[in-house]
């Protein structure tokens, strides 16, 4: 089986890449663009690169944004990522109904990308890579372990908490960046992970959660939390808290009960590497794969061209590509002047604010 990945070799990093991995250990080749390919070229030309017809033609939701051509007129189902997508969820649900399947990772949007006229909405949860957190139990030096950004406009708490928790409690060192084989050793290394999530959105069931549970750590974070209507119970998998200021005593609480700490911390960890590496999501993705075989769902499929480029522009005007952007509106304006008014407006919109750049990483 063959899959075409809109992106370079080079731009399958961090999560994508564990993807990567886990497919090319079913036997599963990935073919991914030539260096120097254009970001608005033909879906012929990629195409032209695959030694067989590809089971799926897959849009990761890299750092380039590359979006050829052809993905409404070809015969081969089409998927894409949307990952953090709290964020700008109408634009990503505009440029979702380019594909057949559109893979969101945050529960309960999947139901907003169905009512906007999306069929091949699925939700999907975070993974981790299962072979990092194998072997036996590691010491666990660490009281609280941390690894991820600690600055930024949206990271206003985190901050203020990681520091204060450094002032009471053994921690590695949360400034410095970390490899994943790092990371790892961190959590299996950890008594505690305390997740404190974006400002904009800290019930967001993201990377780190997943990875702290693998690790066999006591996972605590903020309440509500996605991670319930995954699956994973309060109590049972992790440790909630409302209010930051209940932290401090609960890390205090869990590091002198090492008892309850290590039932819960075994417990997540158990139901993480059964049910959400990145092994398992590839047998989901490859079910999707058969179940979409004859399905050719996406809703631009039936749409006018001139509405198909106006998506493309917006994409590409959303992620920076503004010469991208303004070779959609060209070609606009030589099917629908309604249309090329409306692109023009986005391109201006675009150009006024800089750029969007849509993309994700480790938060």
């Amino acid at each position: 089986m063959t899959i075409l990945v809109l992106c370079g070799e080079g731009n399958l990093c961090n999560m994508l890449a564990r993807y990567a991995e886990a497919f090319r250990r079913r036997g599963i080749r990935l073919v991914c663009a030539d260096p120097g390919f254009a970001r608005n070229g033909t879906l012929d030309e990629w195409l032209r690169l695959c030694p067989e017809r590809p089971s799926l033609i897959w849009h990761p939701e890299s750092d380039v944004p590359f979006l050829p051509w052809g993905l409404t007129s070809v015969d081969i189902p089409t998927a894409c990522f949307q990952v953090d997508t709290y964020a700008y969820t109408s634009k990503r649900i505009a440029w979702s109904m380019l594909f057949d399947l559109a893979l969101v990772f945050h529960p309960g949007y999947e139901v907003q990308f169905r009512d906007a006229g999306h069929p091949g909405a699925r939700f999907v949860a975070h993974a981790v890579d299962g072979q990092h957190f194998a072997g036996p139990e590691m010491e666990r030096i660490y009281d609280v372990g941390w690894v991820g950004q600690i600055n930024g406009p949206i990271y206003g708490m985190r901050g203020p908490i990681l520091s204060d928790l450094a002032k009471s409690f053994r921690m590695n060192d949360a400034k410095r960046r970390y490899s994943l084989e790092e990371m790892a050793r961190v959590y299996r290394q950890s008594k505690i992970v305390v997740n404190v999530g974006r400002d904009d959105y800290p019930q967001d069931a993201n990377l780190r959660t997943f990875e702290a549970m693998a690790g066999g750590a006591l996972l605590i974070t903020s309440l509500p939390t996605e991670l319930a209507t995954i699956g994973f119970e309060e109590g049972v998998h992790f440790v909630g808290y409302r209010d930051a200021g209940e932290i401090a005593a609960l890390v205090r609480r869990y590091v002198g009960d090492e008892p309850a700490r290590r039932k819960i911390g075994e417990a997540a960890r158990k139901k993480v590497l059964d049910e959400h590496t990145y092994d398992r999501r590839v047998d989901m993705f490859l079910e999707l794969i058969a179940q979409f075989e004859n399905e050719r769902s996406a809703p631009a499929r039936g749409w006018a061209e001139s509405r198909v480029r106006l998506t493309y522009l917006d994409y590409f005007a959303g992620n920076g590509a503004l010469d991208c952007a303004s070779m959609e509106l060209a070609k606009i304006a030589r099917l629908s002047l309604p249309n090329a008014a409306a692109g023009a407006a986005l391109l201006g919109r675009a150009w006024a604010r800089g750029r969007i750049k849509i993309h994700f990483g480790r938060n």
